[in-house]
């Protein structure tokens, strides 16, 4: 099964969040409209503005985690710039 770690970003807050995932799909209308409770509840709307994929979830889980260290952040905004610059 494949996994992925996403970025995703609200425009309204300008907040982001990293998570991993084997459905993608499913996950990205979780955070949007399906989830009652959690942190990405309160920025929504969302949207996607980076996605990986890997073999398996140990790969996607580590990418993960990397992302939420401080180089990771670092490199995670460059990529939500680039996006929104790609965008605008």
């Amino acid at each position: 099964m494949e996994h992925v770690v996403y970025i995703l970003y609200s425009p309204k807050y300008k907040k982001n969040y990293t998570g991993e995932s084997s459905s993608i799909i499913a996950r990205f209308h979780s955070h949007n409209s399906l989830a009652t409770k959690g942190w990405t509840i309160r920025y929504r709307p969302w949207i996607l503005v980076h996605i990986e994929f890997f073999e398996n979830r140990k790969l996607a889980i580590k990418r993960e985690r990397w992302y939420k260290t401080g180089t990771g952040r670092k490199y995670k905004e460059k990529i939500i710039r680039k996006f929104l610059l790609d965008e605008a």
